[in-house]
């Protein structure tokens, strides 16, 4: 099992920042993605960002060029610096993570998600 403890989310203005982190603990293979997804109100939990424990970064395409995803491997957390903040960011935000074999294949059973934390930007 993993458990995962998101931290950062809250208010901001439109332009503005947050951070988001999230630590992970428990059974977290040396290969492994971690990223965000986010579910506004009445719709689909949606990709966000996710890198793997080699660094290799995806991004959704709304949010590419103002978010960005890192992560500490000595701590296995993640972070996502959001900057110029849309009032469609808003949504709450899950930290995920996924296990893999050595040849990258992630394991179904090995999904794990966060509680979520709220993102709420006003215009």
């Amino acid at each position: 099992q993993v458990q995962l403890v998101e931290s950062g989310g809250g208010l901001a203005q439109a332009g503005g920042s947050l951070r988001l982190s999230c630590a992970a603990s428990g059974s977290i293979f040396r290969i492994n993605a971690m990223g965000w997804y986010r579910q506004a109100p009445g719709e689909q939990r949606e990709l966000v960002a996710t890198i793997t424990s080699f660094g290799n970064t995806d991004y959704a395409d709304s949010v590419k060029g103002r978010f960005t995803i890192s992560r500490d491997n000595a701590k296995n957390t993640v972070y996502l610096q959001m900057n110029s903040l849309k009032p469609e960011d808003t949504a709450v935000y899950y930290c995920n993570v996924r296990n893999a074999d050595d040849r990258g294949v992630y394991f179904p059973s090995h999904n794990y998600w966060g509680q979520g934390t709220q993102v709420t930007v006003s215009s």
